[in-house]
Order: structure tokens, then C-alpha cells, then sequence
């Protein structure tokens, strides 16, 4: 087992050194022009995916994206962001961030997708998601709290100027070291930006060793 996950990660840092010298600006990713500070430590390469939670392609990309993650190296660190564009997404980032805080978001978050999109429940009032997230070890007066807190509240906010910096319209996207960005669009199809990202990590990890 030992020695086929080595392979694996073997296989993948070459497919990543690979697709690195084939990748090309402007087609495959974009260049973020005025990037915002990184919040993840200096040895570690940011990955971010900026997704909504009622979007059909976030949902889509749930599967592969998970997958992908569970294969990321030590020097790679992978967070999401709510994108709050319009009433309807802020009241979901709302419930992004809160859960975060109370630390259910992991656990909560397929069930959340999955009663948008398989129930067709909306989850945008804020008694429907604290009643929601009781079915996770919080009471409704903990999760309106978190959902009205000044923390998700500023968590919004940043979230807000990130997209305007990254001059992001839509959903998903995936942010590499907070300087590149990977669409749907310019990955081809949902299931190729988790390799156009690999391609991004091992682009990345080649400019800081010659930064050295």
C-alpha cells in the first residue's frame, strides 16, 4: 500500500512537471495583476477554490476536486471561499463561514449541497440554515449567533474585495498561490482544472527554486 502511494505521488509530481512546461498564459490560467497578501505560511503553496454553494458546476467539480485533494503534497495548502456575488450567494457564504467557526463545514457540507441541488431546498433564510446545521452538534441559538457574528461578517467583506482583486464573475475557480487563476473556461471542462492546477503547483515550486 505504502509503496503504491509513493508511485502515485511519484506519477503525479512528474504529470505536474510535465504539463508545467505546456501550460500557457492567457489560455490555460490567467494572471492575477494586483494579487492580495497570502494568508498561508511562506512554504506553503496556496491553492483556493472560490466557489458558491447553490452552482451546479461547483457541485459537479465537488467529486473530482475532493479527490484531488486527498493527493496533495505537504507543501500545498488548500482552502475555499464563498463567493458572496448577490444576495442569494452572500446568505450562502454566510453559512460558509459560520459553519467554519462552529467546525462543521467539513462535515455539513455535501449534505448542504446535496438538499440544493437533489431537494431543491433554497437554505438562503437564516433560521432554515441554523436548523440545518442542529443536525451537527450545534444548538439554533449558537448558529444564528455565528451567522450574525462580526467574524463572518469580516470573513464577507474580505471575501468581497478578493473577488474584485481577482476580478473573479463567476464560479468555480481555482486560485494558485493567490497569483493564478484556473476556470472552467480556460481548463476546457470542469474535470482538467484540478490538472491545470497541478501544472500551476509545479510552475510555482520551479519559480521559487530559481528565486533562490
Amino acid at each position: 500500500m505504502i509503496k503504491s502511494l509513493v508511485a502515485l505521488m511519484a506519477g503525479l509530481t512528474f504529470s505536474g512537471a510535465v504539463m508545467a512546461a505546456g501550460i500557457v498564459e492567457g489560455k490555460d490560467y490567467q494572471v492575477i495583476d494586483q494579487p492580495m497578501k497570502s494568508e498561508a505560511p511562506a512554504n506553503k503553496i496556496e491553492v483556493t477554490e472560490v466557489f458558491w454553494y447553490g452552482c451546479p458546476h461547483c457541485y459537479a467539480l465537488e467529486k473530482p476536486l475532493n479527490e484531488w485533494v486527498a493527493t496533495l503534497p505537504d507543501d500545498v495548502e488548500f482552502d475555499r471561499m464563498a463567493a458572496p456575488l448577490g444576495k442569494v450567494w452572500e446568505q450562502h457564504a454566510k453559512a460558509f463561514y459560520a459553519a467554519k467557526s462552529l467546525g462543521i463545514e467539513h462535515e455539513m457540507r455535501q449534505d448542504f449541497m446535496d438538499a440544493i441541488h437533489k431537494q431543491g431546498k433554497r437554505l438562503t433564510d437564516e433560521d432554515d440554515i441554523a436548523e440545518f446545521f442542529t443536525h451537527y452538534g450545534v444548538t439554533k441559538e449558537q448558529a444564528l449567533k455565528a451567522l450574525d457574528s462580526f467574524g463572518v461578517k469580516s470573513q464577507i467583506q474580505q471575501a468581497v474585495a478578493k473577488m474584485r482583486s481577482y476580478q473573479l464573475m463567476g464560479v468555480p475557480d481555482l486560485i494558485v498561490d493567490n497569483h493564478y487563476v484556473v476556470t472552467p473556461d480556460s481548463a476546457g471542462s470542469l474535470e482538467n482544472m484540478p490538472k491545470i492546477a497541478s501544472a500551476l503547483i509545479e510552475k510555482v515550486r520551479e519559480e521559487r527554486q530559481e528565486a533562490k
